[in-house]
C-alpha cells in the first residue's frame, strides 16, 4: 500500500497558482478539495470577487482550536500572524482561498487530524486601499478609496460578521481621479496586478449595458488609455465622470461694472459636466440687454492644458455662439477650471473713447470757469 501522506503548505500555495503535483500521493478527500480549489480560481468573477489587501480585518473560528480564534488584521507586508504558525500570505486571496490555506497549513503542522479539523472564516471590515490611476484622467495620481469614518469603524467593531464595500471597486477610484476626459477609452481600461494585466470594458456605464466593475486592492494601478479624437457620450455625468465642474466667469461689460453686479462669485461658479461655452456666457450676464449697443459682444474662453501648462483661446462672438452653434468647434464643451470672460460691443467702445476724448478736451476749460 502507498503511505499518503499531508499536503505540504508549498504544495498548497502550488494548488492556488494552477501548478501540478510531482511525487505526491493525496488522501483523495485532500486531492479534491484541492481541484475544487483551483476551480474556484480559475471561475472567480472579477466583478464579484473580492481579494484580500492590507489592513482588511477577518475573524477565524475553529471548533477546539481556541488558540487559533480571534480577530486578524492583514499587515503591511500582506501576511497574518496566527499563534504557533508562520506568517501567511493572504493579501490578494478571496475568503475561501484564506480558509483553505488556514486548514491546510493546521494540517501540515500536525496541530489537527484533517477529519475533525473544521476552520471558519468571515470578514468583519474591508478597509481604504491606495491605488494608482494614470491616463485620461482629470487628476491622475495616487487616489484612496473606500475611505470611512471613525464613527462608521466603531460601529462595525460591534458586529459578527460581514461589511459591503462598495466604494472599493474600479469605478470609484476613477471617479476619485477626477473622472475620464473625453478622450478616454473606456472600453480598455488596464488594472496590473503584481505583474499581471486585465483589460476592462465600463462603456456600459454610458450605454447601460452590463458592467463588470472590479474589486481592488491596495497597490494596484489603472491605465486608462487615450483615443485621438473626444467621445461626447462621455461628456455627461456618471459613475466615472465628474458630476459637475467649476468654471471662473468675468464680466466686466456695461452696465456691470464689476463681477459682483453680475451675480458672479469669487469662487468660480458651478456648472453640471456637460455644460457648453455658450451656458457660461448666460450665467455670466453677457447676454442680453438693448440689442443696438449689446448684441456685438464677444466671449472669451480660457483653457489650460494640465500637462504641458499651455494656454488656449476660444474668443466667439456672443450673438452667433447663441445663435449659430452647430458643433464642438464652435460652442465647446466646457471642461474643469476653465476661464470665461466677457467684452462690451463695438458700440459701447465707441461710446466709452468718444467720452474719453471729450472728457479730456473740456477739462482743462471746466477747470478754468470752475475757478472764475
Amino acid at each position: 500500500m502507498v503511505q499518503s501522506k499531508p499536503l505540504k503548505l508549498k504544495e498548497f500555495r502550488n494548488v492556488l497558482l494552477g501548478k501540478t503535483f510531482r511525487n505526491s500521493f493525496l488522501p483523495f478527500g485532500v486531492l479534491l478539495m484541492a481541484k475544487c480549489c483551483i476551480l474556484s480560481v480559475a471561475i472567480a468573477d472579477p466583478a464579484v470577487a473580492l481579494p484580500l489587501s492590507v489592513g482588511d480585518r477577518f475573524r477565524v473560528l475553529i471548533p477546539e482550536g481556541e488558540l487559533f480564534n480571534g480577530v486578524y488584521e492583514v499587515n503591511v507586508d500582506g501576511n497574518i500572524q496566527i499563534p504557533y504558525l508562520d506568517p501567511l500570505p493572504v493579501k490578494g486571496l478571496e475568503l475561501h482561498e484564506v480558509k483553505r490555506l488556514i486548514y491546510y497549513t493546521l494540517i501540515d503542522r500536525k496541530l489537527f487530524q484533517p477529519q475533525f479539523l473544521q476552520v471558519n472564516v468571515t470578514i468583519l471590515q474591508w478597509s481604504a486601499v491606495q491605488v494608482n490611476v494614470s491616463g485620461a484622467t482629470f487628476q491622475a495620481g495616487r487616489v484612496s478609496i473606500n475611505n470611512r469614518s471613525a464613527e462608521e469603524r466603531n460601529l462595525q467593531q460591534n458586529q459578527s460578521s460581514g461589511d459591503n464595500p462598495p466604494e472599493r471597486y474600479l469605478t470609484t477610484a476613477l471617479r476619485a481621479a477626477g473622472g475620464v476626459t473625453p478622450r478616454a477609452n473606456v472600453k480598455s481600461i488596464r488594472i496590473i496586478r503584481k505583474g499581471l494585466e486585465q483589460i476592462v470594458d465600463l462603456s456600459g456605464v454610458f450605454t447601460g449595458e452590463e458592467v463588470q466593475d472590479v474589486a481592488l486592492i491596495a497597490g494596484d494601478r489603472i491605465i486608462v488609455p487615450e483615443l485621438p479624437e473626444q467621445q461626447n457620450m462621455l461628456v455627461r455625468p456618471s459613475q466615472i465622470t465628474p458630476p459637475g465642474i467649476r468654471v471662473f466667469l468675468s464680466n466686466l461689460t456695461i452696465p456691470a461694472p464689476s463681477n459682483a453686479t453680475s451675480s458672479i462669485k469669487s469662487d468660480g461658479a458651478s456648472f453640471p459636466y456637460g455644460a457648453r461655452f455658450s451656458q457660461a456666457v448666460i450665467s455670466a450676464n453677457c447676454l442680453g440687454g438693448t440689442a443696438t449697443t449689446n448684441s456685438s459682444r464677444h466671449a472669451v474662453l480660457v483653457r489650460t492644458d494640465r500637462q504641458t501648462g499651455e494656454t488656449k483661446t476660444f474668443d466667439r462672438s456672443v450673438e452667433d455662439l447663441i445663435r449659430n452653434s452647430t458643433d464642438d468647434k464652435n460652442n465647446p464643451f466646457l471642461m474643469p477650471e476653465d476661464g470665461v470672460g466677457c467684452y462690451d460691443s463695438t458700440v459701447t467702445d465707441v461710446r466709452d473713447a468718444v467720452r474719453a476724448i471729450t472728457d479730456i478736451f473740456f477739462t482743462p476749460f471746466n477747470l478754468i470757469f470752475r475757478g472764475k
